[in-house]
């Protein structure tokens, strides 16, 4: 008993915070009760007034309600598994997946936005005005407060293509996100671009005659929500594939260690474990070997490592005198 005691001071949880409720559970949450709602009165009224339009937008909701819970089931399945030994390094890559998973579906919402905007492209379909720009303006209104609702988190806008194509200089930008809630937010933000892009072809169509205006709306949409989907995949992937950590945490992360006496870091990992939490394993040669935890103390706080492994070596005297390459 006293042994396991004594081994205690070496064991720690790699919950990481993960067992606490994010923010974003509860506002993605409250978003699912309004999309949910405004799906079932639409639903209903399409087939009592028997609109086509109506009934459109309702099973369109129901689409997005399906993947805004699948956010949701992510957060809570994170949290309550966040002390399950299984995971190794806990379950902050299960917000990760979820974002991913979104990014996917919104990807494949932007295939059919396509597909269909084409179709009319081609046999175009009698449109009733008055009741289309009235479902518009309602689900407007509905995304429109679903995205305040979402939109305040600690996310930038390097989502789209920036962000696909941002170097290791400026990776810092994206490892900040809840992927989980951005990609609840674009899906949300999708719907009030489409929303909205639908009143303005649908008054071009009925004042103007432009009924091409309404599947190139369609089109433009499309091509806009696949763009923030190619950016959401790009940094989800390279969390779940491990990719090294931001060049300026693995630059911080030497160069305090390698700053003293001859230390030299031969092998360095870092990659994310979670939001804002990353791992670390170290390898370092020197002269003079020290504890482990004498070199963890090096490291500055505030990069976000959760979970340290160092192993030291010790090097022979360099014939030129100088310290271990």
């Amino acid at each position: 008993m006293a042994h396991q005691h004594n081994l205690e001071q070496w064991q720690h949880s790699h919950a990481f915070g993960q067992h606490r409720k994010r923010p974003g559970e509860s506002r993605t949450f409250i978003v699912i009760a309004l999309t949910s709602t405004m799906m079932v009165v639409e639903i209903a009224a399409g087939i009592v007034y028997g609109s086509m339009a109506l009934l459109a937008d309702g099973l369109h909701m129901a689409s997005h309600a399906a993947a805004l819970s699948i956010n949701a089931f992510a957060y809570v399945y994170a949290r309550r598994n966040a002390h399950n030994e299984r995971f190794s390094f806990g379950t902050g890559k299960v917000n990760t997946l979820g974002g991913f998973t979104g990014a996917i579906l919104l990807a494949g919402f932007s295939v059919a936005m396509i597909w269909e905007s084409i179709g009319r492209f081609i046999a175009p379909v009698p449109i009733a005005f008055n009741q289309a720009i009235a479902v518009a303006v309602i689900g407007l209104i509905v995304n429109g407060v679903s995205v305040v609702i979402l939109g305040h988190h600690d996310h930038d806008h390097s989502h789209g293509a920036n962000a696909a194509h941002s170097d290791d200089h400026g990776a810092h930008h994206h490892h900040h996100h809840d992927h989980n809630l951005v990609a609840a937010y674009l899906h949300v933000l999708a719907d009030a671009l489409t929303s909205l892009l639908a009143i303005f072809a649908l008054l071009g169509a009925k004042y103007l005659g432009l009924i091409w205006a309404d599947p190139l709306m369609g089109i433009v949409g499309a091509l806009l929500v696949a763009r923030w989907s190619i950016g959401l995949l790009h940094t989800t992937s390279t969390v779940l594939l491990d990719r090294e950590a931001p060049e300026r945490i693995r630059s911080a992360v030497k160069e305090s260690i390698e700053s003293q006496a001859d230390n030299r870091i031969v092998d360095l990992h870092v990659w994310a474990v979670g939001p804002e939490i990353y791992s670390a394993i170290i390898s370092i040669v020197t002269h003079a070997p020290e504890a482990p935890d004498h070199y963890k103390a090096l490291v500055p706080s505030g990069l976000g490592l959760v979970h340290v492994a160092v192993e030291v070596h010790r090097c022979c005297d360099d014939p030129a005198g100088g310290p271990p390459v």
